[in-house]
């Protein structure tokens, strides 16, 4: 069932680093694909799945606040992403797992414009992402 994203939220479980997030990303999980072609192979060129895959990262918006950074330096933590709670359920679905802050920009400042920060979070893969259907 399609959704709005209003009232998803991302908890950050040990720096507890919090914003009003304006946008957050979608997580890319990339798997490698392997070429098996020889001198034997006509047509085209073939493949065979990899064996471990990307678990990805994400890159959300928040509104700024220069007194609070996310935790660029930080290790490794748990990160929830919480989606809406779909009609009829009581929990909305979540994506967490382990996972550190790669990338951080502050806001560009400009006359009667909201300032906007992105940070992006990488999956370490170590714990999850895992998904959890919404209940």
């Amino acid at each position: 069932m399609a959704d709005t994203g209003n009232t998803a939220t991302i908890a950050f479980g040990t720096s507890g680093f919090t914003a009003n997030f304006q946008m957050i990303g979608g997580t890319e999980q990339e798997r490698p694909s392997i070429p098996d072609s020889h001198l034997g192979t006509t047509t085209r060129d073939t493949f065979i799945p990899g064996d471990l895959f990307d678990p990805g990262e994400f890159e959300s918006e928040y509104q700024f606040d220069p007194d609070d950074q996310p935790p660029i330096s930080g290790a490794a933590e748990t990160v929830t992403v919480t989606f809406p709670v779909p009609a009829g359920q009581s929990n909305g679905a979540t994506l967490a797992g382990t996972g550190f802050v790669t990338k951080w920009k502050s806001a560009d400042l400009r006359n009667n414009e909201l300032m906007v920060a992105t940070v992006t979070v990488k999956w370490d893969g170590k714990t999850g992402p895992t998904w959890t259907d919404a209940s």
